[in-house]
């Protein structure tokens, strides 16, 4: 019988609760650009007697998420694909949160399309921050949505000199995320396949503390108070609702972003919170 196998791009708090939900009885395929990480997530699996592969990306790099794909295709069926890859505003120039955020992301949906079996499913997870700007013209969605990846990040409107600061450029990713879930809907959907995005509030992770003990810990812990939930949560939360989107129940659904923030958006809608410049 050929085997199921379930990839999961990035190996931190959420990718891990996600892999170990997913995937008891399958082959886990599991990538991180870190390979220490990488290594101790798997070793981590197996001691729980998962059944664990691993392999070096760099989402950023077309080349690195090629050879990713031909790796998991080469393991079996390739039903789920779990991106979770992807840089903190306090963690990288304007730049590079663009090309791992919002080009590597694109990057993914293109090279896995390629690979995902008839009736499988993508998930990406993406953020709150999509959720945080006001809407952007018209013709700034409909870039993000058509052009082709690999001219992404040539759009004037996504130019250094432009973007003020990695906050800003990390709202536009993952605004960008959204949207590109919605054009591969489209190109998925010519294998019988899924693909969706969840956009997680602050989650209780690693990424999360360095976000918390950094110069920007102080409108962290605002959304939180502002929040209806006023908690953080933890990653097997958004595990759950990622198990939901990727299995049969979920089969009418892609295309589709599920907000999971305590209600971080609803108090900035309702003016509980300031909107981030």
């Amino acid at each position: 019988m050929t085997k199921e196998v379930v990839v999961v791009i990035g190996a931190g708090g959420i990718g891990l609760a996600i892999a170990r939900r997913q995937g008891f009885g399958k082959v886990v395929l599991l990538a991180d650009f870190n390979e220490k990480t990488l290594s101790a997530a798997a070793e981590d699996m197996r001691n729980a007697s998962y059944a664990v592969e691993t392999h070096p990306v760099d989402v950023s790099s077309r080349e690195s998420v090629q050879a990713l794909a031909t790796a998991a295709a080469a393991l079996g069926r390739v039903t789920q694909v779990i991106n979770t890859a992807g840089l903190s505003p306090n963690m990288a120039p304007v730049e590079r949160v663009l090309e791992v955020d919002l080009y590597g992301a694109a990057v993914v949906f293109d090279e896995f399309q390629k690979v995902v079996a008839p009736g499988g499913a993508g998930l990406i997870i993406s953020s709150m921050a999509g959720h945080m700007m006001p809407a952007l013209p018209p013709e700034q969605d409909q870039a993000l949505i058509h052009t082709p990846t690999e001219e992404l990040l040539k759009l004037p409107f996504l130019q250094s000199d432009v973007v003020p600061n990695s906050v800003v450029a990390y709202m536009l990713a993952k605004r960008a995320n959204h949207l590109r879930v919605q054009a591969s809907a489209i190109t998925w959907g010519e294998r019988g396949a899924r693909v969706n995005s969840i956009s997680p509030g602050i989650i209780v992770t690693p990424l999360a503390q360095h976000e918390l003990n950094s110069e920007i810990g102080d409108m962290y812990r605002a959304m939180v108070s502002a929040s209806p939930s006023q908690r953080m949560a933890p990653p097997e939360e958004i595990a759950i609702a990622a198990s939901f989107l990727l299995g049969p129940d979920a089969g009418f659904i892609t295309g589709s972003d599920l907000l999971i923030d305590g209600g971080v958006i609803a108090a900035m809608r309702t003016g509980k919170l300031p909107t981030p410049d």
